[in-house]
This record gives C-alpha cells, structure tokens and sequence, in this order.
C-alpha cells in the first residue's frame, strides 16, 4: 500500500513538473484576460461537470469571497447543478442544457466562461454551454486535458484552452484545482498587490 501512495506521489510530481514546463504563458494569458474582464466591470461565469464542477465552486467561491488577501468581490457566476430551479429544469427539458439555458440567462457581452472539461465522457452539459459562448462572442478559457479532442473545433481565436498534460482523470483534476488556485492568486496579485 505504501508502493502505491509513493507512485500516486510521483505521478502528482510529474504531471505538475510537465505542467510547470508547458503552461505558464497560457496560465499567464488566461489571468490576464481575468483581470481585464473584470476591470471591464464584467463578470466569470463558470461550470464544470462530475468532479470537475468541484474545481468550478472552488474558483467561483475564491473569487465571490477571496483567495489569500483580504479584498472586494469579484462578480462571478457558478452554473450550478445543485438547486431546486435546476431540478424543476430538468423535469422539462434535456439535461445537457442546463447549464446553457443558464448561461444564456446570466452572460452578457464582455463576461468570461471559465469551462473544467477534463475528459470527453459525459461532457455535452459542458460543451453546451461553450457553444452558446461561442455563439454570442463571449471569451471561453477552458480547462482540458491530453485528451482534448471534444474541444476541437469549438473554441475561436480569442479563446483559450489549458490542456494539463495527462489522461487520467484524477491528475487532471489536481491539475485544474492548482490552475484555478494560482489563476485566484496571480488576479488578487495583478489587482492588489502593493509591493
């Protein structure tokens, strides 16, 4: 067992060291358009599905309350799967449109989707709701995987994808969770940082 815990250590190690070496400007630029969204006076909006909508709550949560500095909040969205309105959804229409027909409610034009689309198994709920993004011209910066094929042919020129260099899913959402963290932490940096 012990074997076992080390190898899940030095897959973890591996996988970030990988990372560390092909997605700082990607993380850079995202933060970037992060920042300016938000100095726009737009909001995020985000949503993930399965264990990645996890790692959105997160991300909304850390910029709704904060990361590690004390500081205002940041108007973000979390497309949500957890309530009653979206029960009462689900009852009249496709489940893979939830987060469409909320997002089509919430976003306006200059507003960010941030999308945790790791793996292509059971992600049209996610991919809907970039679909609509893309179709009314708001920015998507979607999180993804090596195995990024459902992602293909969706996202323009002015989108971005952070592709965490592994397959298996459990590295891949460790990976997301520190992209969102250090995204969280790079904003607050970028806005108020004094020194």
């Amino acid at each position: 067992m012990l074997d076992k815990l080390k190898d899940l250590y030095t897959e973890s190690i591996q996988t970030q060291i990988s990372a560390s070496s092909l997605l700082p400007d990607t993380i850079m630029q995202a933060t970037q358009m992060i920042v300016d969204c938000l100095l726009r006076g737009n909001k995020i909006i985000a949503c993930g599905n399965g264990r990645s909508y996890i790692n959105a709550q997160l991300f909304v949560a850390n910029l709704l309350n904060r990361y590690e500095l004390a500081r205002p909040s940041f108007p973000s969205v979390l497309l949500s799967l957890d309530s009653a309105i979206n029960a009462a959804m689900a009852l009249d229409n496709n489940t893979e449109t939830l987060f469409q027909r909320q997002f089509n409610a919430v976003a306006q034009q200059g507003d960010i989707l941030i999308a945790f689309s790791p793996l292509p198994h059971n992600d049209e709920i996610v991919i809907n709701a970039i679909n609509s993004a893309v179709n009314k011209g708001i920015i998507v910066i979607v999180l993804t995987s090596a195995s990024n094929d459902h992602i293909q042919g969706f996202l323009t020129e002015h989108d971005l994808e952070i592709a965490i260099p592994a397959i298996k899913e459990s590295r891949v959402i460790e990976g997301h969770c520190f992209i969102a963290n250090a995204i969280c932490e790079l904003v607050d940096h970028s806005l108020f940082s004094h020194s």
